[in-house]
C-alpha cells in the first residue's frame, strides 16, 4: 500500500508541474503581454529630472499640503523651485525640495498624482490631485 502512495504522490506532483508549465504560465505570459496593463497617456515617464508646467503645479500643491499639515502656528518657508522633479508617467510626479520649518531646513520628497489624466484644465485645483506619500518634513 505504501508503494502506491509514493507513486500517487509522484504522479500528482508531475501533473501539477506539467499543468503549471503548460497551462498556467502561458496564460500569465499572454495576460502580461496584452493591453490589460497598458496605460495610454501623453505623459511619459522620464529617468532624468524635469521642469514642466505640470511639475511646477505639483510642487506648489505639495507645498500647500505641507503647510496645511503643519498648521497655521508653524513658520514655513519654501524655495521658488524644487531641487528635482521627476515624472513617473501617467501624471505621477516625484518632487524633491527643501523646506524651512521654524529656522530648520529639511529636505522632503512628495509623490503626487494628477487624477484627471490628459485633461489638464483642472490642474490648478488641489481637489484634482492626490498626495501618495510625503517624507522628510516631520521625520
Amino acid at each position: 500500500m505504501k508503494k502506491y502512495q509514493i507513486l500517487i504522490l509522484i504522479a500528482g506532483l508531475t501533473v501539477l508541474l506539467l499543468t503549471q508549465y503548460k497551462v498556467v504560465m502561458p496564460f500569465i505570459y499572454k495576460t502580461a503581454a496584452s493591453d490589460l496593463f497598458l496605460v495610454d497617456s501623453k505623459d511619459q515617464a522620464s529617468p532624468i529630472a524635469i521642469s514642466t508646467p505640470m511639475s511646477g503645479i505639483a510642487f506648489t500643491h505639495c507645498n500647500n499640503y505641507i503647510k496645511s499639515e503643519l498648521g497655521p502656528d508653524t513658520t514655513v518657508a519654501f524655495p521658488e523651485k524644487p531641487l528635482n522633479a521627476w515624472t513617473l508617467g501617467n501624471y505621477q510626479y516625484l518632487i524633491s525640495a527643501e523646506v524651512t520649518v521654524s529656522n530648520s531646513t529639511k529636505k522632503y520628497a512628495c509623490r503626487i498624482t494628477y487624477n484627471n489624466g490628459d485633461n489638464e484644465e483642472g490642474s490648478l485645483d488641489f481637489d484634482n490631485w492626490s498626495i501618495i506619500g510625503l517624507s522628510g518634513v516631520t521625520d
